[in-house]
């Protein structure tokens, strides 16, 4: 452990939660995943949070080889301008960037978020972030569950969520870690496209292993509440199948 170590988890722990949120999920070239996780957690993790945002999180796609996801907040909307005006404008992705890009087929789908209240974001990082090329990734597991609709998420659907969808999924073992919803601002730094003109609601659940997930989804497929009456009036709601993202988190992300 550095010796600066300490003071970046107290100064994360003391920021105010980030009201704006990025839900990035790259698709990369064949077998180019680890270099482009090699290269962000080396190059683009502190060099983004000294000019104003937080990494929360870096993934790899359980289901998927060939895609990077990651999360990043920002105070608001006005720093999320500044911020990403000053890494993207600044040397160190003038440096990389090239290299980033090359491991890339599509950077395009990302879900501009915030949480649907106060004690909904993300919780502060328990932990230090490992220094580069120390220890193994977690054996963790997280799973980000996005819902569509045509209409906005307003509060009826969210009282839904909080009174009926979120007690059945803590009692099958998958209490939300976050909960966030669109942010329906428009995107301020046009030279990075997101998903625009969707509503959507993302959860995020963790478990300690591939093993407490496997028991989630057999206590949840036991359970008759949520099977013959929360999630038929769920899936009501939604536009279409939910998005599941199984996600394992990469050595250096603080979310872990």
């Amino acid at each position: 452990m550095s010796d600066t170590a300490e003071p970046e988890v107290s100064r994360r722990k003391s920021r105010p939660p980030d009201s704006v949120l990025e839900l990035r999920q790259y698709t990369l070239r064949p077998g180019q995943r680890d270099t482009l996780i090699e290269l962000f957690d080396r190059e683009l993790v502190e060099t983004q949070e000294a000019v104003g945002m937080t990494v929360i999180a870096q993934f790899r796609d359980v289901d998927d080889l060939d895609r990077f996801v990651w999360v990043r907040g920002f105070p608001d909307m006005a720093s999320r301008a500044e911020a990403l005006t000053a890494f993207y404008g600044g040397p160190v992705w003038k440096a990389h960037g090239d290299a980033a890009n090359a491991t890339m087929v599509d950077s395009s789908n990302v879900l501009l978020l915030r949480p649907v209240d106060g004690g909904s974001g993300f919780p502060p990082p328990l932990r230090t972030r490992p220094q580069v090329g120390a220890g193994e990734p977690p054996s963790s597991v997280f799973v980000a569950t996005i819902y569509y609709r045509d209409t906005t998420i307003d509060g009826e659907f969210l009282r839904f969520f909080a009174d009926q969808v979120q007690p059945v999924m803590a009692e099958a073992g998958a209490p939300p870690l976050a909960v966030l919803q669109t942010e329906p601002a428009e995107n301020n730094y046009p030279a990075l496209p997101v998903r625009e003109g969707e509503n959507s609601l993302v959860w995020f659940s963790r478990f300690e292993s591939s093993a407490e997930y496997d028991e989630h989804v057999r206590r949840a497929a036991a359970s008759e509440r949520w099977n013959a009456r929360v999630l038929p009036e769920l899936l009501a709601r939604v536009t279409g199948p939910p998005q599941l993202l199984r996600l394992r988190p990469t050595t250096r992300s603080q979310l872990a």
